[in-house]
């Protein structure tokens, strides 16, 4: 099994038109330009239809099951994915005609669940994980069914890689393209098609490090996986890829690299505060890794590619509260006081003198360093960052009290 560029170039027949799957646009940022000293170019396909580039790799697929009179060789299609794979399967199978069965770990994303079934998929929750989810999905093929795997199939990478073509004429003078890995079937796609075209084009993967296989792999030779896989960004935690992608990696890919979660979030929020863009995790590792010192772009043309935007509401929630707290605008304070009335009014009266907000307030008094009549109040506010942080602090102990902040 392997994918060339006229696989790629056929799929991106396929997919013409924008019934299923539309050319994405390109976005500039002078403020990505500033910060990596590059002429950078977003791919934004988050913005596909489904909210990931997942659609172009299961239509091709799914569109070449139709039999010479136009009917199906298959009554329904299975696919295992945490969401983004699942999403792709289920609106291509219906393009398609086909019926869609989709298992997903039970803790998928609620989100990627309920737009999975919207597309008119059975969904069937199993299994803690992806590789769990892949386990018995596998199980139910029979000879109606098949099996549309997430990234172990050429008609799946070729269709993927047809973000790649897009990348070449939408970028011609392209340096570096910087792709997340999670199975690696965008990346396999992507390197192939620019492989060809353009061998002087740089193709770097971005991995989350808790989720980081290609490295392993490729220092061993070949595909490697890990049973425990913990990372904000779902879209690529796969746990391993397979031996399809891990060739197409070594023969095309320059280099990969990876990225922490807290990277990742620092990127989601960046793109939202300075491109007004909400992607998830998976979708901005690529920022991530280019606001890292571990790429050089310098004076390079750089496009990272923006793979999804379907980030739940309960992530978006954790990566701001995250956020935050990292630039303390968020900020919890202890105050020890004795415990009787007024105190809390006194202390909140400080905090509001200091413009500040308060979220919310809490009496503890069963600890064990408390002398008898004493409590802490622990205070959670809003502050504009920590110049304004240190200013609240100094201006509770300017009234005798003891303060600490604990986060």
């Amino acid at each position: 099994m392997s994918v060339q560029l006229t696989d790629i170039q056929r799929a991106q027949n396929r997919l013409a038109g924008e019934s299923v799957a539309r050319k994405t646009p390109i976005e500039t940022s002078r403020t990505l330009d500033r910060d990596t000293d590059a002429r950078v170019y977003l791919k934004m396909e988050h913005l596909q239809r489904t909210g990931s580039f997942k659609t172009r790799g299961a239509y091709n697929k799914l569109v070449q099951l139709e039999d010479t009179d136009g009917g199906s060789t298959v009554d329904r299609v299975i696919a295992a994915s945490a969401g983004n794979h699942a999403q792709g399967v289920a609106l291509a199978a219906a393009e398609t005609g086909l019926e869609a069965t989709i298992v997903m770990p039970t803790n998928a994303p609620q989100s990627k669940v309920d737009a999975t079934r919207d597309y008119g998929a059975d969904v069937d929750l199993h299994g803690q994980n992806f590789q769990a989810a892949m386990e018995y999905a596998q199980s139910l093929v029979d000879d109606s069914t098949v099996f549309v795997h997430a990234y172990d199939d050429p008609d799946i990478v070729a269709g993927q890689g047809t973000l790649g073509l897009e990348i070449l004429d939408q970028v011609p003078d392209v340096d570096t393209i910087l792709v997340p890995i999670g199975g690696g079937g965008l990346i396999g796609g992507i390197s192939a098609a620019v492989a060809e075209l353009d061998p002087s084009v740089r193709i770097i993967g971005v991995q989350a490090e808790d989720a980081a296989t290609v490295p392993q792999s490729l220092q061993k030779g070949g595909p490697q996986t890990i049973d425990s896989v913990q990372t904000i960004a779902d879209g690529i935690a796969t746990g391993g890829i397979s031996e399809l992608t891990y060739q197409l990696i070594d023969r095309h890919v320059n280099e990969v690299v990876t990225v922490s979660d807290t990277e990742i979030a620092h990127s989601i929020r960046y793109l939202l505060e300075r491109t007004k863009q909400m992607v998830e995790g998976a979708g901005a590792a690529t920022i991530a890794a280019l606001l890292s010192d571990r790429v050089d772009v310098a004076n390079e043309t750089v496009v990272p590619v923006l793979s999804g935007g379907n980030l739940s509401a309960t992530m978006l929630q954790r990566t701001l509260t995250h956020e935050l707290t990292y630039r303390q605008q968020l900020v919890q304070l202890r105050v020890r006081i004795i415990d009787e009335p007024g105190r809390m009014s006194t202390i909140s009266s400080i905090i509001a003198d200091e413009n500040a907000n308060i979220r919310n307030v809490s009496h503890e008094r069963a600890i064990d360093e408390l002398k008898v009549g004493e409590a802490y109040l622990d205070f959670r506010i809003e502050t504009s960052g920590g110049q304004h942080t240190q200013h609240i602090i100094q201006a509770i102990k300017n009234a005798g009290y003891e303060v600490t902040r604990l986060n």
